[in-house]
């Protein structure tokens, strides 16, 4: 299993900001993943503050559990086998360090797949840090956001001055899988 914090600034753009930042750093290819969210029927998971997920990206899966750190979030890592994503969306998650460590933070182990957010992403070397463009489609909803992946906090300033420089106001953008789970809850979920 691996391990690291993961210390992100994210901004939600409009569709035309987007597209303006894409035509000015050009960032090359494009790619499509997928989000499988999962967490137990009533959402102990992230009622703690953590998120269990798989992710489709270039043929490969892994399964990521990420919790809060004192900085950041720590992401513990594992990769999967296409039998297991498959097992997996069907209900069987696999045993592993990360499904372990999830049932130890949410004192049960019964996660079901609650749904899949698509991204579409694009990744550049900025600064000191990852500049990312990402636009997704999850339950009949698209949003686009920028992200700035840091070494450390001081990467904060390198976003603003950027979000700055092309005259975006900065607005938050929730982690995917909250923007999911608001959504599945508007829809009628829990």
């Amino acid at each position: 299993m691996n391990e690291e914090i993961e210390i992100e600034f994210k901004c939600v753009v409009t569709k035309t900001q987007f597209d303006e930042l894409v035509a000015a750093f050009e960032p090359r290819p494009f790619q499509n993943q997928h989000n499988h969210y999962f967490d137990t029927p009533d959402f102990l998971l992230k009622d703690a503050g953590a998120a269990l997920r798989i992710r489709e990206k270039n043929s490969k899966a892994e399964m990521t559990l990420k919790e809060p750190a004192d900085t950041g979030l720590l992401e513990s890592t594992v990769l999967l086998s296409k039998d297991e994503v498959e097992s997996a969306l069907n209900g069987t998650l696999p045993d592993n360090d990360v499904i372990k460590r999830a049932s130890k933070r949410a004192g049960a182990a019964n996660f079901v797949h609650f749904g899949t957010l698509s991204t579409t992403r694009a990744e550049m070397t900025y600064g000191d840090g990852l500049l990312v463009f990402d636009h997704s489609t999850y339950l009949e909803q698209e949003d686009y956001e920028i992200e700035y992946e840091a070494k450390d906090v001081s990467g904060e300033a390198v976003f603003h001055q950027l979000l700055t420089k092309y005259g975006i106001d900065y607005i938050p953008a929730e982690n995917k899988i909250r923007r999911f789970y608001r959504t599945l809850t508007q829809h009628g979920g829990n």
